[in-house]
């Protein structure tokens, strides 16, 4: 990659229909942040979002199983710029995927959007400073190149979920289903449903499960944290009568980052005290003598793994009317009728949904390389929570792990898009993070305990110790950090020898 001066090269909006300052990859909450963050602080910027599926949404479009919805609440997860203005807290999936397509087309995004374009490369041409990327739609394979490539492509395998090998699986003779591919077709009423998990996703189906089948047994192997949070919300409805849409939405949304961020700086610092407040809390949902120890006592500290919130206690509620059943216990075999578990008792089941969580993916398993040479994501660090160490024109948006995905999604978007902008006005055609000779001990990017992260160490890049090397994830600090940047800070700047 050369740094040598030459000629400023023209903007690619200046006549050349396939080259484009930027490509995003991913039309799911993301990259339409992205796209919205970008053309405001660039209004000529030339952008097109590359879209896999057929509409936008991402993961709110991937996930359709009954119940699904957010697992932070909706005013933090929602975009700065749009206000949300249902009135619940924690929203369902329908709903946040038509909030996210009707804010780009409100936006004039969706006219930027290619649908149904899975992307498989991304290759950088230092000779040239583009990226040039391949896609593929249907049978047929397209290139496109861009100055800039954003992905917002989330940090999970779409088409292989994680699924623990079951003894005896091939053995049941009912129905098994994974959420993450959930049959249009499934009809679960006055069936026994046995869901194998115990994390956001199976908090979040089961109540709904239960309004009609015959019974629903909550199967996990260890206790998570799950909390109840009311959606009918009495300060917000004051808010927006006092205050116009925007600044209303700007009111809460500040209001529930500052609770969230309390509430788990809380937890992080007095673990013991937070464990008692979030047990009792279940023990008045369930009735007396319930064995909460048992259900809701994890063996990890509260914020290890990410809290599951629950809407109005309904799970708690289903329990106490007897529809949902918790089993605290292992898997010892499945057969044809059902689980057997180590404690030698037998569930019985037509269904088993194996809510058994994510697979990590970095980049949605695009291939990146530079100058042909490939880029393993767990061989780079993280600069700035977004960009990838010596990997020219590249972000990555990837959210917090203990608040809304938003918060970090929109900060990137911005500071992505004050980027671009510091380099226009400046000439350049190229810009990476460089750590040097410096000696930087590497971190795992996220600090959670949960099995989808311990399961693949390698899966994403990695975190530094000190400096912006160091994925941090606090909201505040990171937004302290953003506002008062040094856009130069250990990046290097140049200009393309050769011209376009």
């Amino acid at each position: 990659m050369s740094d040598t001066d030459s000629t400023v090269e023209r903007s690619p909006s200046d006549g050349d229909d396939t080259l484009h300052d930027v490509i995003i990859i991913g039309a799911g909450l993301s990259g339409i942040d992205a796209a919205y963050r970008l053309r405001s602080e660039n209004p000529s910027l030339k952008y097109l979002i590359l879209e896999r599926r057929e509409r936008v949404g991402g993961t709110w479009d991937l996930f359709r199983y009954p119940g699904i919805r957010s697992d932070s609440d909706i005013y933090t997860l929602s975009f700065p710029f749009e206000p949300w203005r249902r009135p619940e807290a924690l929203a369902s999936g329908a709903s946040i995927r038509e909030y996210v397509e009707t804010t780009a087309a409100k936006h004039g995004i969706d006219d930027h959007i290619r649908f149904g374009h899975h992307v498989q490369t991304a290759n950088w041409d230092s000779g040239t400073d583009t990226w040039t990327i391949t896609s593929r739609m249907g049978g047929n394979e397209q290139t496109l190149r861009c100055r800039f490539v954003y992905f917002a492509t989330g940090y999970y395998d779409y088409d292989e979920p994680y699924t623990p090998h079951f003894p005896g699986l091939d053995d049941f003779e009912g129905r098994v289903v994974h959420p993450q591919h959930w049959p249009d077709d499934l009809d679960h009423a006055g069936k026994q449903v046995v869901v194998i998990g115990s994390g956001a996703t199976s908090v979040s189906l089961i109540p709904s499960l239960a309004k009609t089948a015959g019974h629903v047994v909550m199967l996990q192997r260890s206790p998570s944290y799950i909390a109840s949070m009311s959606q009918e919300q009495k300060i917000n409805p004051w808010i927006r009568k006092l205050l116009p849409p925007r600044a209303a939405h700007q009111v809460i949304r500040t209001r529930y980052a500052a609770q969230t961020a309390a509430m788990v700086h809380g937890l992080h610092r007095f673990p013991k005290v937070g464990r008692k407040l979030l047990t009792a809390g279940v023990r008045k949902e369930l009735p007396e003598g319930y064995p909460v120890d048992v259900h809701f006592n994890p063996a990890y500290d509260p914020w290890d793994q990410r809290m599951c919130m629950v809407p109005d206690g309904d799970l708690f509620a289903d329990i106490t009317n007897g529809t949902v059943e918790m089993v605290t216990d292992h898997i010892d075999r499945i057969d044809a009728t059902g689980i057997t578990l180590t404690s030698g008792r037998h569930l019985d089941a037509d269904l088993i949904v194996t809510a058994t969580g994510l697979q990590l993916q970095a980049f949605g398993g695009i291939r990146i390389r530079v100058d042909d040479a490939e880029i393993k994501p767990h061989d780079r660090f993280v600069f700035k929570s977004h960009l990838l160490e010596d990997v020219p024109n590249l972000a990555w948006s990837v959210g917090y792990t203990n608040a809304s995905w938003t918060l970090r999604a929109d900060m990137t978007a911005r500071a992505v898009a004050k980027l671009l902008r510091y380099m226009r006005s400046h000439g350049y055609t190229h810009a990476y993070p460089h750590l040097g000779a410096q000696s930087m001990t590497a971190q795992p990017l996220w600090d959670l305990k949960a099995g989808y992260v311990e399961r693949a160490p390698e899966a994403l890049p990695k975190s530094g110790t000190h400096g912006h090397w160091r994925v941090r994830h606090n909201y505040y600090r990171d937004a302290i950090d953003h506002r008062f940047d040094d856009i130069e800070d250990s990046m290097v700047f140049g200009r393309a020898p050769t011209r376009v």
